[in-house]
């Protein structure tokens, strides 16, 4: 099953292997007043990654795109209150979709110097971007989606942050600032800028 059989068998093989990695890329979500079950689940497991030892940093990403909140700095909110130090986590807010989140926070990635890499989401869209990851960048991009039963142990967490921090003026939702059509192409990468790497997309090295 996509929810369980996948993340199982990712999260296994990153055990036996004793695999580390420098930083976790973990995509945002609209937030509209409190965390939903997505970007709660993706937290969670980020902090459940980094306090296993196996992220040392984390790349939060995504800006103002549904609500006037830039979901990369909401999610570090969160983090942050739950225990993870300000130090080990950065902020992508450029990006508007999924693709988009891989790529710059790839980008941030390089330019702090961070050589392995996961991506932290839950199974649907880490199932959805895993052949855009395949073979477009330097470094490989481990998955790392989480695990729904693990998840319901932590069913009993739940606070509250102040999103003031987080909030953006002048927002206008990107419903009324882009077409249905205009989106879906966003969604399948057609805006990143591969022509910053002279024209062409990275291959692994």
């Amino acid at each position: 099953m996509l929810y369980r059989n996948r993340p199982a068998r990712l999260y296994e093989e990153v055990v036996q292997h004793e695999k580390t990695f420098d930083v976790a890329i973990v995509p945002g979500k609209d937030f509209h007043g409190k965390w939903d079950s997505v970007m709660k689940g993706r937290i969670l497991w980020a902090d459940f990654l980094y306090k296993k030892g196996i992220i040392k940093n984390i790349i939060f990403s995504g800006g103002a795109v549904y609500s006037p909140y830039c979901e990369a700095r909401i999610m570090g909110l969160y983090a942050e209150k739950l225990g993870i130090p300000a130090a080990h986590i950065f902020y992508e807010t450029q990006a508007e979709h999924s693709t988009e989140n891989i790529y710059y926070s790839y980008e941030i990635a390089r330019k702090q110097g961070f050589k392995t890499i996961a991506l932290v989401t839950d199974p649907f869209q880490s199932y959805l971007t895993r052949r855009f990851t395949r073979n477009r960048f330097a470094s490989p991009i481990q998955h790392i989606p989480f695990m729904v039963d693990t998840l319901k142990q932590m069913d009993g967490i739940d606070f509250e942050i102040d999103p003031a921090p987080a909030y953006v003026t002048g927002f206008k939702s990107i419903v009324e600032r882009e077409s249905r059509i205009r989106r879906l192409r966003g969604t399948l990468g057609a805006f990143i800028p591969w022509e910053n790497r002279r024209g062409r997309k990275a291959t692994r090295l």
